[in-house]
């Protein structure tokens, strides 16, 4: 974690998935942090509500909300037009939204449901990386941050939609970061294990889970990993202190971001902190 307090003084920052969760964690730290925030979900009640519950302890005039669908390009559009309605220049983007999707061995999933999840994880994740992209490049920079999740570092069975939108997010990080920097700044963060409402879904999916049913369990005796972690991962890479870090994914609990500052050139000139392919030499395998 970093040592010192992230500043958004001046920052407008949108927030999608910002009713609940990690999404709702991600919009009260870059509130602290001074930063004027819109949040957007899909669910207006929700919405009312959340904005509610922040407004309490920020300026007035800080907190906007925006219904939206992140997996519709013309609700994405209508969310930006609205956001620089109200905040003017988007100086950040935090996309927490996200779905599990179906729950089960592949073999008996709803394929629907399937490609449901990927449209809500990945092209939600394409449409809103791309909205912002646009207009942070004509006004001059920005910077980007997505989330991964289980299965983006490892397989995530009876979790095939969610794993295989998240660990596209990453590599879809890396790439966009290559496209469009410098201007435009990009990173990814897994959370790590955040007791949110999707892991209700676990509990209700019971053995169509597999082995992830009682990893949740003990997880959520637990406790998780606070939502804060994450949030605090992504406040920092929207802000200015971040500046020159991009295409890396960022383990919030594990990688120390709060240092990466005083390693850019490594961070450019390596492959740390990707994904990539493990060849046989490097286990001490000679046979290739």
């Amino acid at each position: 974690m970093q040592s010192a307090p992230t500043s958004l003084r001046g920052k407008s920052i949108l927030v999608t998935g910002g009713s609940m969760g990690i999404g709702l964690e991600c919009a009260r730290t870059s509130l602290a942090a001074k930063a004027r925030v819109m949040i957007c979900a899909r669910g207006a009640d929700a919405l009312a509500a959340a904005a509610a519950e922040l407004g309490r302890d920020a300026p007035p005039g800080a907190v906007a909300t925006a219904v939206a669908d992140v997996g519709d390009e013309a609700s994405v559009d209508a969310l930006f037009a609205t956001f620089e309605a109200r905040f003017g220049r988007c100086d950040g983007v935090i996309h927490a939204a996200g779905i599990y999707g179906p729950i089960g061995p592949i073999t008996e999933i709803d394929p629907a449901e399937w490609w449901d999840a990927l449209r809500v994880n990945l092209l939600g994740t394409f449409l809103v990386a791309r909205a912002a992209a646009r207009r942070m490049k004509t006004a001059g920079g920005g910077r980007i941050v997505l989330f991964a999740g289980g299965g983006a570092s490892a397989p995530f069975p009876n979790y095939t939609a969610y794993a295989t939108s998240k660990v596209a997010v990453v590599r879809f990080t890396e790439t966009i970061a290559q496209e469009l920097g410098p201007e435009v700044e990009v990173n990814c963060v897994a959370p790590g294990f955040v007791v949110t409402r999707l892991h209700r879904q676990t509990l209700e999916a019971a053995d169509r889970a597999g082995a992830f049913l009682e990893q949740t369990r003990a997880a959520l005796e637990g406790g998780g990993v606070p939502a804060g972690v994450g949030a605090a991962a992504a406040a920092f890479l929207v802000s200015d202190a971040a500046a020159g870090i991009s295409g890396k994914f960022v383990a919030a609990q594990y990688d120390g971001y709060g240092a990466w500052p005083e390693h850019l050139a490594e961070l450019r000139e390596t492959d740390v902190f990707t994904l990539r392919r493990i060849l046989p030499r490097e286990r001490g395998m000679d046979w290739q």
